[in-house]
């Protein structure tokens, strides 16, 4: 019978609390497969996943291998747990003109022949159907694995495919990530997903400075992580007075640190009113002015109540791009439409702030005016 088999890896060291992380892995597996007809079940650190239409295995893989918390899957055959069965499998195995080399692994220890002598007696099966193959300890063009289990089943497969790691989405509770229409925020979000924590998000326009073709980038992001952080919330909200009075009445070379500020308070409320735990931002140490460790202490400092993660902190630019392009939100970030960070930039803004200048600054302005009248805007995407 054909199955797909699961592996998860981190979820190991959880000792007592393991199952509870396991109930939400499980639960997040039946939802990347929802609408999909299929089989699950357990076997002593294994999901199977059988009973699958003919023709979904690749879908099937392709949201699966997007699951925060599972470490690898393959596509196996699942047999009785017998020598004949086993090398009956073997024999079907088409290595032709292929180095190889046979893994084994007994969960159940009562089968007759130890992972050794079992890997050497299939190896010579293989040799025997397989003209101008061979063994290959080191280097193999082709890895044949058998899996024997409590279950009594054996698992035969040639592949190995890497899944997301990290742990089960919704197991480190929930934050709000502030999302622009650029490449590090989108990266912020999965990488912070990856280790648990479900997110909605939060973005900041200005219209009628911005487009709304800058919206809809935005949307457009927020819909390609929802494969693999599932449905959330949008929270998008007009920022455009607090910029106008911001370039008004404050020093130039403070208007990004001030708009920073309000935003972390707009983010705040927005978190309270959600019983959201977390703020995340794409945040990379040095990249700009207003990411350098004084600027970051200083837009940071008004946040009384949730901590503050960046999951980009200690990336170079490089770095993010990559994640960017490998979880597709890349080329929708570089698609040429200016977010709200972009209205009104200084031509010099100060990199090393001071909470007590930011304060002086502020006090031209009506704090809490703003935030409330930026609340009042929210709309609220499903996504």
């Amino acid at each position: 019978m054909k199955v797909i088999l699961l592996r998860f890896g981190e979820l190991y060291l959880k000792g007592n609390n393991r199952r509870i992380f396991e109930n939400i892995l499980i639960k997040n597996i039946e939802c990347a497969l929802q609408n999909i007809e299929h089989k699950f079940y357990e076997t002593c650190g294994r999901y199977i996943i059988s009973n699958y239409q003919d023709g979904l295995e690749d879908e099937i893989v392709e949201r699966l291998t997007k699951v925060f918390g599972l470490y690898s899957l393959s596509r196996a055959e699942e047999i009785d747990a017998t020598i004949d069965e086993i090398n009956s499998s073997i024999r079907r195995i088409n290595c032709q003109d292929k180095t190889f080399k046979v893994f084994v692994k007994r969960a159940d220890k009562s089968f007759p022949l130890s992972s050794m002598d079992l890997a050497k007696a299939l190896g010579d099966e293989v040799l025997k159907n397989n003209k101008n193959s061979a063994v290959d300890l080191y280097n193999p063009q082709m890895e044949i694995h058998v899996d024997i289990r409590l279950n009594k089943k054996a698992y035969i497969f040639t592949d190995t495919i890497k899944c997301q790691g990290g742990l089960p989405l919704g197991s480190s509770g929930r934050g709000l990530l502030l999302l622009s229409g650029g490449i590090d925020s989108p990266v912020s979000g999965y990488l912070i997903a990856k280790r648990g924590l479900k997110i909605d998000a939060l973005h900041f326009q200005s219209y009628p400075y911005t487009s709304i073709e800058a919206k809809e980038k935005v949307i457009e992001l927020a819909n390609e992580l929802k494969s693999y952080i599932g449905e959330f919330k949008l929270h998008i909200v007009s920022f455009t007075k607090v910029q106008e009075a911001i370039h008004m009445n404050c020093a130039p070379e403070y208007m990004i640190t001030i708009m920073r500020r309000i935003m972390m308070r707009v983010a705040e409320e927005i978190c309270h009113q959600n019983s959201l735990g977390a703020i995340v931002t794409g945040e990379s140490l040095g990249q700009v002015a207003s990411q350098t460790m004084q600027s970051m202490t200083v837009t940071g400092s008004v946040i009384k109540s949730l901590p503050i993660f960046r999951p980009c902190i200690a990336m170079d630019k490089e770095e993010i791009m990559s994640i960017a392009e490998k979880i597709g939100t890349y080329k929708t970030s570089i698609l040429p439409y200016e977010d709200c960070c972009t209205v009104f930039l200084p031509k010099n803004p100060v990199i090393k702030p001071t909470i007590d200048k930011a304060e002086k600054e502020e006090g031209y302005l009506n704090i809490d005016q703003l935030v409330k009248e930026c609340l009042q805007t929210k709309e609220v995407i499903d996504i």
